[in-house]
Parts: structure tokens; C-alpha cells; sequence
């Protein structure tokens, strides 16, 4: 069983690890966007527009999708937002109560958010919506990566609790942005 769990959670950080390098790689493809509009609003070259009408649109598109395939990767790593200084000036075992409170409550959140945003998913599927601005695209594309990146974070919950209650009962060292 153990070993089982050891080899699921390194193939969910390899996972994981996968996907921080794809949200580095639109992070890459929406500053070449927005360096296109620039240069076209900016530089007459003959035969191409003055801007790209679409970068905006797709530029808030592509920064949703960054944070939603890093998410995982920055609660692994410990570099989400995280204000752990009351929890070392707390006594150790209160503040490894607060360690316990703080993931039950996000794995929590995060199952109420996976079944919020499959839900959603399927009924802009169902309804067809669409999302009009620049470009018209169905809506379900926008909400589908939502119930996938909670369910990753949900995951990650439950490996921040196993090594947390295989550890020291005292506020956690790992996965922390200072310590």
C-alpha cells in the first residue's frame, strides 16, 4: 500500500511538473502575442493589420489557463500564497492543528469547486453557449480546465496530508514559500 502511494504521488509530480512547463510555454506564446499587437499597432507594415483585434481576448484566455496548469505545481512546491507567521509563533502542536485545518479546508473547497465547474462544464455544453466578443468560441472550452485543476489540487491535498501526518507534529517545513 505504501509503496503503491509512493509511486502515485511520483507519477502525479512528474504530472504535475509536466504541467508547470506548459503553463510556462503559454506564458511564452501570450508575450509573443502581445508583443505581435504591440509591434502592429506600433510599426506600419505593409500587408499586415494595425494590431491583432483578437490579443486581449486571448491574452486573458491564455493567463487563466497558466494559472490553471501551474496551480498544483505551486501548492507541490510551496509557492502559493501562504502567511505561515502566526503558525511559528504558535505553540507546535496547535499550530499542527492549524496545518490539518487549513488542507482538510482546501481539499474541501477544492471538491466543491470540481463539482461546481463539471457542472457548469455540462450545462454550457448542453445550452451551447457561446462566449461573443473578438472571437466566438463555445463557453465549455473556458470552464473545462477548471473541475481538472481543482481535481489535481484535490490530489495534492490528500499527498500534503499523508506527509503531514507522517510527520513531526509541529507546523510543516515543506511546501513552504519561507521557512
Amino acid at each position: 500500500m505504501n509503496r503503491g502511494w509512493l509511486r502515485f504521488e511520483h507519477g502525479f509530480g512528474t504530472l504535475i511538473d509536466a504541467l508547470a512547463v506548459v503553463a510556462s510555454l503559454v506564458l511564452f506564446a501570450m508575450m509573443l502575442v502581445i508583443c505581435g499587437d504591440v509591434l502592429l499597432r506600433n510599426v506600419a507594415i505593409p500587408g499586415l493589420p494595425n494590431g491583432i483585434a483578437w490579443s486581449n481576448e486571448i491574452s486573458e484566455l491564455m493567463l487563466y489557463l497558466l494559472t490553471m496548469l501551474a496551480a498544483p505545481w505551486l501548492l507541490r512546491e510551496g509557492r502559493h500564497i501562504r502567511v505561515d507567521i502566526i503558525l511559528r509563533v504558535l505553540p507546535p502542536r496547535r499550530a499542527y492543528a492549524c496545518e490539518w485545518i487549513s488542507d482538510v479546508l482546501g481539499f474541501a473547497c477544492c471538491l466543491w469547486m470540481v463539482w461546481f465547474g463539471s457542472a457548469a462544464t455540462s450545462h454550457s455544453l448542453a445550452s451551447h453557449a457561446l462566449s461573443i466578443k473578438t472571437l466566438v468560441m463555445p463557453e465549455w472550452w473556458f470552464l473545462a480546465p477548471l473541475p481538472v485543476c481543482f481535481a489535481l489540487l484535490a490530489i495534492e491535498f490528500m499527498f500534503r496530508m499523508r506527509r503531514l501526518a507522517a510527520a513531526e507534529a509541529k507546523p510543516r517545513d515543506d511546501a513552504v514559500s519561507a521557512a
